[in-house]
């Protein structure tokens, strides 16, 4: 097997060199050595490594197959070095080059994506992964250690994780424009009288926030269609029905769009968020970054 040292290291990156050129005259032009020096590296090169890279034709050099394979490995080497050398600047900025990020999908359609931007501006060494699941999946990602963060929908417990609570916010009531209602200051739980409703669906339908309030309050709904949170704000753009949102998810799943009117809604329902990590993370440089990019995002939203 060819051993590979400092020397035939500098030999790949004058053969890089030569075969990007097409001529020994022009690679040592490029790399201010002799002609007869990138002749001999090459020379040096084949035969530590037991190939042929060019072939000989008229005083010309002419690249071999396996030249072509060296060359396309060399180029993969010298990406991963480059990676290697983003993630140690990481490593002495943030404590860490990898970040695996859990979320729920009310926070997944624009705030994370939005915070990861943040952090990836700080510094492009980060190594970020990203998925996107129930509160429940979340914890059980970040206490089996397959996530570093997550965000998850409050009250949750664990007897293993750090739970920070971030925003408490209210819903918002979102109508389809033109509807009759959509011209109101403001929606209470009696105007959703013989209304058509679009709600999250759940396991268990009896969970839902809005369908519990117009029971308590003797409302009768007209019908109701149960969908996963990121069609909800669709459906009701498409006028399938009435929906009430945190304001989050509903600003982010609306942004630019003039389809849905969101307004206050009373009594209010309310929506909190936090953030999990293990207890060897609480320190982590990290995560102050994660603390302070995500606060200051948050302050565009209205709560």
């Amino acid at each position: 097997m060819a051993d590979v040292t400092i020397h035939s290291l500098k030999a790949l990156a004058i053969f890089k060199t030569l075969f990007e050129a097409g001529s020994a005259s022009q690679a040592a032009r490029t790399l201010g050595i002799t002609q007869s020096g990138v002749s001999r590296s090459l020379s040096q090169l084949e035969q530590n490594l037991g190939l042929e890279l060019f072939l000989r034709e008229k005083n010309r050099l002419v690249a071999t197959p396996e030249a072509r394979e060296l060359y396309e490995e060399i180029l993969r080497l010298m990406g991963n070095i480059e990676e290697l050398r983003h993630s140690v600047l990481a490593l002495k900025e943030f404590g860490t080059s990898r970040l695996r990020i859990a979320a729920i999908p009310g926070l997944a359609f624009g705030f994370v994506p939005r915070l990861i931007a943040t952090l990836l501006e700080e510094n492009r060494g980060f190594s970020i992964s990203f998925d996107m699941m129930s509160s429940h999946d979340v914890l059980r990602e970040v206490e089996s250690g397959h996530a570093d963060i997550g965000f998850v929908t409050l009250p949750v417990s664990s007897r293993v994780l750090r739970v920070e609570e971030w925003l408490t916010t209210h819903a918002r009531c979102l109508v389809p424009r033109g509807h009759p209602l959509s011209g109101l200051e403001e929606l209470t739980i009696a105007d959703l009288k013989n209304q058509y409703l679009v709600i999250s669906n759940q396991p268990n339908v009896g969970a839902d926030p809005l369908l519990n309030l117009a029971t308590a309050h003797g409302i009768h709904i007209a019908g109701k269609t149960e969908a996963n949170i990121g069609a909800i704000t669709s459906l009701v753009a498409n006028g399938v029905g009435i929906s009430v949102m945190n304001p989050i998810t509903a600003t982010d799943q609306l942004f630019r769009r003039e389809e849905v009117v969101i307004l206050p809604f009373t009594p209010e329902i309310d929506f909190s968020f936090g953030l999990v990590y293990r207890d060897d993370w609480k320190h982590a440089r990290a995560l102050e970054l994660i603390r302070a990019s995500g606060r200051d995002l948050l302050r565009y939203y209205p709560s």
